[in-house]
Formats: structure tokens, C-alpha cells, sequence
């Protein structure tokens, strides 16, 4: 018997005959923040519409502190829900629209009070109790839209990429804020987001999908430095991947003899653990990017396209200049057959 505060049970979702999530299993713990993470397409965002109940599964079942919720109304399911357009009533204050919800719940008056003063002053906006949407800034609105679905109490808060309509700094900030407001109430956060960073720097696990399958579920540290499989090495991060033959890498474009042994499978380097100007290897500079702290770099050669980064502070290669490059052992992922 699951002790999953959310369990997803052999849960198949399609659209039309198009099935998009085929029989996927998930437990989430209860206090827990985890990411459902992948590319467009993958079907994080469908998992996250069927918990919400928004759209009903095909075959499979979704239990919620222990009831079974597959065929529950969406209102009925303890759910909150901030999206990415934060769906705020522009002609609502701030006060008004965190107070909505609870006022079609028909709470006393001074309960709805009670409880808008003490979410305002989670997120830090009771000042701005008055002001309307179009009165304040993007993260804001967004902790606004945070406020007015935390005070509903639901079982279960479902964010789907909730701070991609944010600046970077704003969305440094959003993420501290979201890590203080979950460790503050203990509520249970299934976030959806395509963005690595994110996934890695909130997340208590993360669900890394592919396809609508899991690819990998680990927690952050597991999933950046351990991934257990091609598409995951390459989505969080190890561009350069090759196919190990015999004594040599294969890529795409033809083959290096390796510089040390290796079993068949696939050896994976991050850009920044590519060395740049010293090493086995010949290379053509084709890119050539500043990046704040680093420089990225775009390299031609034999196994076809490598990907490299060093400090901004090192010396600069021009693009058309001939260089050498290493691809060392000691930095190498090794992935199995």
C-alpha cells in the first residue's frame, strides 16, 4: 500500500486517439516540491491538467491523500492552481482578488479577512492590498496569483511554468520566494517548467519526462551529475556526447582515437569540461559567444560539431582560428549501451 500523498496509477492520457502519457506511475510525498521537467511535448503540463482534473485519463487511476480522484470534479478536488498568465480580475484589487475564491465559498466576512491580511502578508504585498493588477509589477502579480490559490488551503498547489513571463532577476527572486512560501505552509507543489535551472534549483525531486515516460526521477544532485540515459545527459547539459567504438569516439561526422579505455556505450562532456587550446585533438573555431563570466565556444572537427566554454577572463580564439582541444577522462560521464 502507497504512502504517496498524490500516487499516479498506470494513468494513460490522449487527446482524441493521440495518447501523449502512456501508463505512467508517480508517488509524490506529501510536503513535497517536485518538478515535472522536459521539452515541449513531453506531456509534463498533460500529467499536470489530469491531477488538476481537467482532463480525464483514458485508463489508470489518480489518488489524493488516499481517495480516488480520477473521475472528481476539478472544484471538488482540493487543488490550487497559479498559471503562467496569472489570470488575475484587472478590475479587482489585490484584495478583492485574493478574497474571491473564498467569498463563492460563502466564508463569514471576517474569516475571508482574516485570511486575504495573513496571504498578503506572506508574500509580502500588504501594502499594495489596494492597488490593482495593472498597479504592479510582474513577480507582483505572480506572488498575487500565489496568494490568491494558497488561501483556499488546497491539498495540493499545481504551478504550471509560472515565472517564464518574468525577467531573470525577477525570476531569482520568485524562486526564493516559492522555496519560503512551501517551506512556510508544508503544501504539496507539483511544478511544471521546461527550464532546467528551475527544476534543479527549487525542486525536491524531479521528474525528468520524455515522450509522456519518465525518463529519470531523482533529486537534483542525482539528475545533474548522475543521468542515467543519452536524452537525459544531453538535456541537463552534457552537449557533447559520443558513441565509443573499439579504441575510438564516433560522432556524427567521423571518429578520434580515445585517449584512454572505455567500455562500448557513450562518453559525455559538459562544454566547460572541454579543454580549449591544449590537448589530443584539432579543432576550427565556428562560434564564438560572451556569456558574462564565460565565453562559449561553437568548434568544428572530426566527430562533427563540440560545444566548449571557458572563463570570459582566458584568452579569446577568433572564429576561423585552428585550435587544439582535449576531451579529458577525468570529466567524462560514462553512459551504458
Amino acid at each position: 500500500m502507497s504512502n504517496a500523498f498524490v500516487s499516479l496509477q498506470k494513468l494513460s492520457l490522449a487527446y482524441g486517439d493521440n495518447i501523449v502519457v502512456p501508463e505512467l506511475d508517480l508517488d509524490i510525498k506529501k510536503g513535497e516540491l517536485i518538478a515535472l521537467l522536459g521539452p515541449s511535448g513531453c506531456g509534463k503540463t498533460t500529467t499536470m491538467r489530469a491531477i488538476a482534473g481537467l482532463l480525464s485519463p483514458s485508463t489508470g487511476k489518480i489518488l489524493i491523500d488516499g481517495f480516488d480522484m480520477t473521475r472528481t470534479p476539478a472544484n471538488k478536488r482540493g487543488i490550487g492552481l497559479v498559471f503562467q498568465s496569472y489570470a488575475l480580475f484587472p478590475h479587482l484589487s489585490a484584495f478583492e482578488n485574493v478574497a474571491f475564491g473564498l467569498r463563492l465559498k460563502k466564508m463569514p466576512k471576517e474569516e475571508i479577512t482574516s485570511r486575504v491580511e495573513q496571504g498578503l502578508e506572506t508574500v509580502g504585498l500588504s501594502h499594495l492590498a489596494n492597488r490593482k493588477p495593472a498597479e504592479m509589477s510582474g513577480g507582483q502579480q505572480q506572488r498575487l496569483s500565489l496568494t490568491r490559490s494558497l488561501v483556499m488551503e488546497p491539498k495540493v498547489l499545481l504551478l504550471d511554468e509560472p515565472l517564464s513571463n518574468l525577467d531573470a532577476r525577477l525570476r531569482l527572486d520568485m524562486r526564493t520566494e516559492l522555496q519560503r512560501v512551501q517551506r512556510d505552509t508544508g503544501i504539496t507543489m507539483v511544478f511544471v517548467t521546461h527550464d532546467q535551472t528551475e527544476a534543479l534549483a527549487l525542486a525536491d525531486r524531479i521528474v525528468l519526462m520524455n515522450e509522456g515516460k519518465i525518463e529519470q526521477l531523482g533529486t537534483p544532485d542525482e539528475l545533474y551529475n548522475a543521468p542515467k540515459t543519452e536524452f537525459a545527459a544531453n538535456f541537463i547539459g552534457f552537449e557533447n556526447i559520443f558513441e565509443v567504438v573499439g579504441s575510438k569516439i564516433v560522432g556524427p561526422d567521423g571518429s578520434l582515437p580515445l585517449s584512454f579505455e572505455a567500455l562500448p556505450g557513450h562518453l559525455a562532456w559538459r562544454p566547460g569540461a572541454v579543454n580549449i587550446g591544449t590537448g589530443d585533438y584539432q579543432g576550427t573555431v565556428s562560434g564564438v559567444a560572451f556569456a558574462g563570466e564565460q565565453r562559449e565556444y561553437v568548434l568544428q572537427s572530426p566527430l562533427g560539431q563540440i560545444k566548449a566554454s571557458t572563463p570570459a577572463t582566458d584568452p579569446v580564439y577568433k572564429l576561423g582560428e585552428k585550435i587544439t582541444f582535449g576531451l579529458p577522462n577525468e570529466s567524462v560521464l560514462r553512459l551504458p549501451n
